[in-house]
Formats: structure tokens, C-alpha cells, sequence
């Protein structure tokens, strides 16, 4: 048998994200190396990573020879230009979430990926986290029955302004596009695209630059969603909150693997994902039930990376799905702005081959993924029907949508 080679990665930024979360789990995934780091401050990062060469600039890190995949963790404004980069530098690329700033640029990167045939992939971890693989398990089990009512709940108490880029009136800032990339994504993962998006989003602290509230309501044909995040809510609320015609489930607390790892903790480790908060079923004749929460492991977004980039299995976090989750957090940002609801028109690019929708997504890839709205919709993909592109590197294939020929 031969010798599995070793998947080399660039990190490109070592602020909070890419220490506390790339770095870790990277690490902890067997076939992944952290070869590079891109950060000017060398000393922090070889405080934690004394074997990684640490270079100046993310230039010097994508156009090293011996790296293969390229991890985008540096500020959001930043993510379409180094993106572009590394594509064109021939490196497979993971960028930190949102995945870009605007439709443009998500569909741009998209174009390239497909021309340059290589994995383009974002950082969606917290589909692996045990509150919502908690929720999405009793939800499938049919222990609701028909969902009418979900709520998402991201709140922090943090009532004082911090002096770093994401409480600045920058490109990409505030906490919506910080937190409802996650919010959106896990909604999409259960019930693919609302019809329509009413959004509400606010700067309630003193001193603030940027939003620090928003409350976004989805609206499907047959049931609501609502997305909330808050830098003001100290406690009272719960993370998941789902009602349906045969009951309701509560799950308090939110995933502990972001604790864990600010406290240390060795992603796969013993203790690693576990969540002691058990959901709370209540049933029609106002009787409770606890229902255990399974471990999180948001390992399984790299190990998913990797085995992609083998050919094992298919692409973990399409940027399709990606570019549906922009689509959503754009409609939610021009609902404030308007006050008016924002209607999710679902169509392919003109010219597009495509009959692609959720139910293809879920049959082909196992995870869904659905067209934005038709005025942002999905470059046309080079492969014509039946046609698999094939990247440079160990077997990885790019797996678009089938086309209407092929089906």
C-alpha cells in the first residue's frame, strides 16, 4: 500500500480566530501538517508553534512551493483578494467565514475555483457543534413532528466596546456578518432557503461603530425562523428553541468546543465536544423529558478537508452552500436598510446549465446546498454534462451541481 502524503497548510492570520480555532484543529487531524504561518507577530505564534516556519506576509505563505492548501483567517475585507491568490497560485484554499463581502466577489472566486479545478471550501465549523447536531437529530427523528417555529439564539454579554477590527466601522465588520454566517448556515443545513427575509439589525451600546443586535426572521412556506444575536444579554435566553405539531424542544447552553479550546483542551481529546446541557423535550400534555446531547467535533470540518483532498469523499462545504448563506446574510442587511421583506427569488446564472436544488444536494452530497437569489446567482461551471474536474492534487475532484443533460 502506498504512503498516504502529507496535506501541507498555510495559515494566514494568528489573530483570535486562527489561534484559537485553524491552529488547534488542524493540528489534531492525522494527514494535515501546519507548515506556514502568516502573522507579524513571529513571537506569539511561535510561543505556540515552535516548529512552524512564520512568515511576514500572505504573499510569502501562498507562493511558498511546499504548501497545499491555503486557511484565510485574516480580517473579512481581506478574504476575496488573498482567495484570489492563492487560486491563482495553484493552492487549494479554506477561507474563514463569511466568505466574502458581496455576492460579486463570492461568485468571482467560485468562476475561479472551477477554471483553476481546485477545492475552495469555507469554514462552516459549527456545523459540528452539539447543540445543533442535538437539535438536527431530534428534528430527522420526527419527535416534533412538522417544524413550525425554530429559534437560533447567539448571545454574549459584552457590553463594552473592544478596540479590535470587528467592533470598527470597517468592511465586513459587526456582529451580523460575524455570527449570522453561522446562524444562516445551520438553518440552510435543515430547511434550505426561506422564500423571504425580514431583517432588524441595530447598534445598541454606547460607543459602538457597527451593529452589536440583530433579529432576522426567515419565512418558509409552512414555518418561521427567527436568527438572534446580541452583545447584550447577560443571561435568559436559550440557544435553541423549536416548537412543531407535536412538541417542543429547549436546549439551554450553547456548544462548549470554543470554551474548551480558549481553555486548552486538545481537540479529540477525552473530554472533547462533551456537552453536560441536555435538550429538554416537552410533549403535548406539558410532560418534559431530557434528551442528551451528543458530543460536538468540529475536528470533523479538517477531517472532511482532508479526506476531500484525497478523493474519498466528496467537497465538505461547497462554496455554493457558501454563496447561498451570503445570499441570506445580504437580504437580511438590505431588509434594514429598506424595511422592506426581501423575496429569495431561486434561479441558476443565464446561460447556466444547471437544474441544481436542495434535493439533488441532499441526495449527491449529503449536505444541501440551494441557488441564491436569481439577480446573484451561480456562475455557469466549466464541466459539461457527466464531466468530473480533476485538481492537481492527490485525487481531489470538484463535484458541482449535475447538470439538467446529465439527469
Amino acid at each position: 500500500m502506498s504512503k498516504v502524503q502529507t496535506i501541507n497548510i498555510a495559515l494566514i492570520g494568528y489573530g483570535f480566530v486562527g489561534k484559537t480555532f485553524h491552529a488547534p484543529l488542524i493540528q489534531s487531524v492525522d494527514g494535515l501538517r501546519l507548515a506556514v504561518v502568516s502573522s507579524r507577530d513571529e513571537e506569539k505564534v511561535k510561543r505556540d508553534l515552535p516548529d512552524v516556519l512564520v512568515v511576514a506576509t500572505p504573499e510569502e505563505a501562498i507562493q511558498h512551493p511546499d504548501i497545499d492548501v491555503v486557511v484565510i483567517a485574516s480580517p473579512n475585507a481581506t478574504h476575496a483578494p488573498l482567495a484570489t491568490l492563492a487560486l491563482n497560485a495553484g493552492k487549494h484554499v479554506v477561507v474563514d467565514k463569511p466568505f466574502t463581502l458581496d455576492m460579486k466577489e463570492a461568485r468571482d472566486l467560485i468562476a475561479l475555483a472551477d477554471e483553476k479545478q481546485l477545492l475552495l471550501s469555507v469554514f462552516h465549523n459549527r456545523r459540528w457543534d452539539s447543540d445543533f447536531l442535538g437539535i438536527k437529530q431530534i428534528i430527522a427523528q420526527g419527535t416534533l413532528g412538522k417544524v413550525k417555529h425554530l429559534e437560533s439564539h447567539i448571545d454574549r454579554f459584552r457590553p463594552e466596546v473592544r478596540v479590535r477590527w470587528r467592533e470598527q466601522n470597517v468592511p465586513g465588520s459587526g456582529l451580523w456578518f460575524d455570527l449570522g454566517p453561522h446562524l444562516i448556515d445551520q438553518t440552510l443545513q435543515l430547511f434550505g432557503l426561506p422564500e423571504s427575509v425580514q431583517g432588524n439589525i441595530a447598534t445598541l451600546r454606547e460607543g459602538a461603530e457597527i451593529d452589536d443586535w440583530a433579529h432576522v426572521v426567515l419565512n418558509y412556506p409552512a414555518h418561521k425562523v427567527i436568527l438572534h444575536a446580541s452583545m447584550l444579554v447577560a443571561g435568559g435566553t436559550a440557544r435553541f428553541t423549536v416548537h412543531g405539531d407535536k412538541g417542543s424542544v429547549v436546549k439551554a447552553r450553547i456548544d462548549q468546543q470554543e470554551a474548551q479550546l480558549l481553555a486548552g483542551v486538545i481537540p479529540g481529546s477525552e473530554t472533547w465536544g462533551e456537552d453536560s446541557d441536555s435538550m429538554v423535550f416537552f410533549g403535548a400534555d406539558g410532560a418534559t423529558q431530557t434528551v442528551v446531547t451528543p458530543k460536538g467535533d468540529q475536528r470533523q470540518y479538517y477531517i472532511h478537508v482532508r479526506d476531500a483532498l484525497r478523493g474519498e469523499i466528496p467537497h465538505p462545504v461547497h462554496p455554493v452552500e457558501a454563496l447561498a448563506d451570503m445570499a441570506v446574510l445580504q437580504a437580511a442587511v438590505k431588509s434594514t436598510e429598506t424595511r422592506i421583506t426581501q423575496t429569495l427569488a431561486i434561479a441558476p446564472a443565464p446561460g447556466a446549465v444547471h437544474s441544481c436544488n436542495w434535493r439533488d444536494w441532499r441526495a449527491s452530497r449529503a449536505t444541501p446546498s440551494a441557488y441564491p437569489p436569481d439577480q446573484n446567482s451561480l456562475p455557469p461551471h466549466a464541466a459539461s454534462a457527466g464531466q468530473r474536474q480533476t485538481s492537481r492534487f492527490r485525487g481531489y475532484t470538484s463535484s458541482p451541481c449535475r447538470s439538467a443533460a446529465a439527469q
